[in-house]
């Protein structure tokens, strides 16, 4: 059964682990595959999320994982806050 409110801390450790001891999160500087990086943006600071957030990371990943398959060192890399104007107005 699901919990009623989602506690990341339950999965996301265990996930995230398996993540970085296979490898497949991350980028190596000493490969000699050719490099491919796509900056993933986080949501907005007003939390609202949108169809084009949806679009933008669904792109991304076919991105990622099609690079991946063709060979290249491929690195998803986090990035700042992209909402620049709705910062501002909130704070």
């Amino acid at each position: 059964m699901l919990e009623k409110v989602y506690d990341p801390a339950a999965l996301e450790g265990k996930i995230s682990g398996l993540w970085e001891s296979s490898g497949v999160a991350g980028c190596r500087v000493a490969s000699s595959k050719p490099p491919f990086s796509v900056l993933m943006p986080p949501p907005n600071v007003t939390g609202t999320l949108h169809l084009g957030h949806a679009l933008t990371f669904t792109l991304q990943d076919i991105l990622v994982r099609y690079w991946r398959m063709q060979g290249r060192d491929v690195l998803w890399q986090p990035g700042l806050d992209h909402a620049g104007i709705a910062t501002q107005v909130l704070v």
